[in-house]
């Protein structure tokens, strides 16, 4: 053989060998990538290749499947009353990656989830029929809150105290999952939604954290009396009104001039939501103090999954006096989303123990036998002391029976909240945020539920624009639904 001739062997075969090589790479190593890979297109056609599992609520399917007129996609996702459950399901779209519980259970709605597999089902290297997820939501508590809400921009979270079951997630204005489930049509609807001024893809139930303004004072009124600064909600505290922020000649007033706040106890100084008793409050705590129990009932927690992972509620640090003062009235850099102050409610509620929200109760196979049950899961902590939680339950109950709170009054239950009306914008410029908090206490049947809402936007005149105006009546529809026998 000559030269020539070897030379273009040894390279024909270095060729195969790199072809090889390379085949053996992308087999066993970028194998696995590729067929994750959210253009392969093999993907959508095997999850829509047949029905998908089921989102339950109430003991009924808020989801479903279709078949498909056109396309390599024989099926799609549909959804029953797509627009007041789209806060908890969100979307499995043929076009765009699921979210909230669609996307956390992908795995199990498509039937891929290990747990599913039967040993026929590894023989015959069939996919598994998809399970269901089982939610904590209650279809009346829900309608409720999305019906109160009505027109106005906002988000509203109900749970059980007692167990930790999120009752209610609403988020408006909503959007119709079922736009964007035909890849077909979506691309449209899309474009829509994502260019909608009033972003009703976002999630403000668990995904909007805005300043809580007073329902905050909640969590210093327990930092102080958990501290021992007073011994009790009916102690007067030393609070001169107007109070001047320290290091400043500004003095924060109230938003009632003729209200009580001088020296007002915690009871009075909720009642009448008094500013200058909780920003001097926190400057006498101290930031580090206050900080502290922000975080027992759940701020700054960036892992709060119910099984959604909720959007960090914020109590900042490195603040001089002045700032601690504004926070003491949820002002400033703090933060929150309704669930977190849905959260502060429960605790207070339960004694001062607060058992981790969720709103999926269990996923089950397509028989219904239960992979994972999410209540038996649920932990327990203790935020603050019991005699702490009465004091505060008392205090709560009569800023409803008699203070800023009324509009959330429910016949035939004991009721606890707290008003809070947000600035919004520089120099409040712009229209204050409204918010509710509080809980219900069934006086027959024992039945008990928190909540909070906060409203963003309304159509009201910015006057009339209040937490016991907008927000309470949107939370007393809510706990009058939880509450009914």
């Amino acid at each position: 053989m000559n030269k020539t001739i070897r030379r273009a062997s040894v390279f024909a075969l270095l060729l195969v060998f790199a072809l090889l090589v390379r085949a053996t790479w992308v087999q066993f190593y970028e194998g696995q990538a590729l067929a994750d890979d959210k253009d392969n297109r093999r993907n959508a056609i095997e999850t829509y290749s047949a029905p998908l599992g089921n989102i339950i609520v109430g003991g009924r399917s808020v989801t479903g499947s279709a078949p498909t007129k056109t396309g390599d996609l024989k099926y799609k996702r549909t959804y029953t009353d797509g627009p007041l459950y789209a806060a908890v399901t969100g979307y499995a779209s043929q076009a765009y990656a699921p979210t909230q519980l669609e996307g956390i259970y992908t795995d199990l709605l498509n039937g891929t989830d290990s747990r599913l597999t039967s040993v026929m089902d590894t023989l015959t290297n069939q996919r598994a029929e998809p399970g269901n997820v089982v939610t904590t939501i209650d279809p009346d508590v829900q309608k409720a809150a999305y019906d109160a809400l009505g027109d106005k921009k906002g988000g509203a979270v109900a749970v059980d105290p007692k167990t930790g079951k999120i009752l209610a997630v609403v988020s408006t204005p909503s959007y119709n999952p079922s736009s964007l489930t035909d890849a077909n049509t979506a691309g449209a609807a899309w474009k829509r939604l994502t260019s909608d001024p009033e972003k009703p893809l976002v999630n403000r139930a668990l995904r909007q954290p805005l300043p809580p303004g007073s329902t905050f004072k909640l969590v210093v009124a327990a930092a102080a009396l958990e501290d021992g600064l007073y011994s009790s909600v009916d102690e007067r505290t030393d609070s001169p009104d107007p109070y001047t922020l320290p290091g400043t000649s500004r003095d924060l007033t109230n938003e009632n001039p003729n209200a009580p706040c001088t020296n007002a106890t915690i009871r009075t100084a909720l009642e009448y939501s008094c500013n200058n008793v909780f920003a001097k409050m926190a400057v006498k705590l101290g930031q580090d103090k206050v900080k502290a129990m922000a975080e027992k009932f759940g701020f700054n927690d960036d892992e709060l999954d119910v099984p959604v992972r909720a959007y960090t509620s914020v109590y900042p640090s490195d603040m001089d006096p002045s700032q601690t003062a504004l926070t003491g009235i949820g002002q400033f850099d703090v933060t929150a989303t309704p669930l977190q102050m849905a959260m502060v409610s429960a605790a207070i509620a339960n004694g001062g123990k607060l058992v981790s929200p969720h709103m999926v109760s269990q996923v089950t196979d397509s028989g219904g036998d239960v992979l994972q049950d999410y209540d038996d899961d649920a932990g327990t902590k203790e935020i603050v002391s019991s005699s702490t939680a009465e004091q505060l339950q008392s205090a709560m109950e009569t800023v409803v029976s008699k203070g800023t709170g009324t509009n959330a009054q429910v016949p035939g239950a004991t009721v606890g909240g707290k008003t809070g009306t947000a600035q919004h914008g520089e120099n409040n410029s712009q229209v204050p945020y409204a918010w509710f908090t509080s809980y219900g206490k069934s006086d027959s049947s024992g039945k008990e539920v928190a909540v909070a809402v906060m409203v963003e936007q309304s159509d009201a005149a910015r006057s009339e624009v209040s937490g016991n105006g907008l927000a309470a009546p949107v939370a007393k529809a809510m706990m009058q639904a939880a509450l009914r026998d």
